[in-house]
């Protein structure tokens, strides 16, 4: 078995050569720009200024919006439970406890494999034969 030492070298070489150049391409290209106005101009009051003193950290900042009274809170509380009670009562006939589920699921499995392995209960598929 021989190894071409030759061969991987200027292989390998020749493969950083592609890989550099296409750097080099991106680079020309990215620093080309349409814009030939020169540097854009900043706004007069972006970024921090220099004051010559320390900021004030004790002045309270200004709040976004009003707050909510205890009062206001309570109101928007009770209709976001009224909200909610009424979106319960659309879900229909869901059982709610954890009692309930288990025994659904009881029931549920062994009906369902029924049908899928197929024998079927005239009681819970009336087209059953």
């Amino acid at each position: 078995m021989t190894i071409n030492i030759g061969e991987t070298v200027f292989f390998d070489a020749a493969r950083f050569c592609r890989i550099g150049a296409a750097i080099v391409v991106l680079a020309v290209a990215g620093c080309s720009s349409t814009n030939t106005g020169g540097p854009v101009p900043m706004a007069e009051d972006a970024g921090p200024k220099d004051t010559g003193t320390f900021p004030n950290l004790n002045i309270p900042p200004q709040v976004a919006a009003k707050q909510l009274t205890a009062d206001e809170s309570k109101a928007k509380l009770a209709e976001l439970k009224a909200a909610k009670n009424a979106q319960g009562a659309k879900r229909g006939g869901v059982p709610g406890s954890q009692a309930a589920l288990t025994d659904l699921a009881k029931q549920h499995g062994p009906q369902t494999l029924k049908q899928i392995e197929g024998k079927c209960d005239p009681a819970l598929d009336p087209t059953c034969k």
